[in-house]
């Protein structure tokens, strides 16, 4: 017994020693700027460098609704603080990637300060090199020549990725939400999917088929069904539209999961499950 005793209290000493030589070693904020400080307004590959105000960065991740079930890539990273509030504060996982060696290491350095290392990460890298397609997030404070360079790649990406501009909007793509504070503004757009062609909706039960032809700019969408007007929008993968049959309106909402809708169509009050596919 005395030795099962001694031998408990010799492993809770070490385990005390490991905690505070952790401690001790443990970067601060002061050792990574001792090793590199940056500079506001310090020019970059493509722009200079701005840190984005702490309200605001806590305001663009809130309106991505970032979760700990999210992969974040904040293209164009800086100091990394915006991939480590979303590990800190929302726990995801997330990628900063900024071009300038210096500036990395020094953001990684920071990650290391917050302690978030096993969620956050910052790569040294150029942002239209970087494979980001599996982000469920991205994360954007560049300028507008260069939001526009990465919107193709972004609206080929999964439907539903949610993206947030610091600043600068995505040209005739209009946000799906603006938020306007005392620290600049911030914009999102939520990748559509594509629905663009013709469509027949079949009911589950019954024979009553319909044909709808979409065309779509982005998340708005326009069309006909017989000589009907549709309009409509998409979020993501969700989408909405509406037009008259006869004198009544006829609603569709779904979910597009490539050339499929999986819809409820509702007519006079009533509500049917339909299945759209593209011609």
């Amino acid at each position: 017994m005395a030795t099962q005793q001694r031998l408990f209290a010799r492993a809770a000493a070490l385990v005390l020693l490991a905690g505070l030589t952790s401690l001790v070693d443990a970067k601060t904020r002061a050792d990574c700027e001792k090793e590199y400080t940056p500079q506001r307004a310090q020019e970059g590959k493509d722009v200079i460098w701005v840190p984005t105000e702490d309200a605001l960065v806590l305001r663009m991740l809130a309106m991505a609704k970032v979760t700990p079930a999210d992969k974040v890539y904040d293209l164009g990273a800086g100091d990394g603080k915006i991939a480590i509030a979303a590990g800190k504060h929302f726990g995801a996982t997330a990628v900063g990637v900024e071009y300038d060696p210096d500036l990395a290491r020094h953001a990684q350095c920071l990650v290391e300060v917050e302690r978030v290392q096993e969620r956050v990460k910052i790569v040294q890298g150029d942002i239209f090199a970087t494979d980001f397609n599996d982000a469920t997030v991205v994360m954007l404070y560049l300028l507008p020549a260069l939001n526009l360079q990465l919107r193709p790649t972004l609206l080929e990406m999964k439907p539903g990725t949610r993206v947030v501009s610091n600043s600068f909007t995505m040209g005739d793509w209009d946000p799906d939400e603006q938020a306007d504070t005392n620290e600049g503004s911030a914009y999102l757009w939520i990748v559509p999917a594509k629905v663009d062609g013709a469509w027949t909706f079949r009911p589950a039960t019954g024979k009553e088929i319909f044909d709808v032809s979409l065309e779509q700019t982005f998340q708005n969408l326009k069309g006909f069904a017989g000589d009907a007007l549709v309009t409509g929008k998409l979020s993501g993968p969700n989408v909405d539209f509406a037009f008259m049959h006869g004198e009544k309106q006829t609603h569709v909402t779904g979910t597009v999961d490539g050339d499929r809708i999986s819809a409820t169509v509702t007519r006079d009050g009533r509500a049917t499950a339909y299945v759209g596919s593209r011609k």
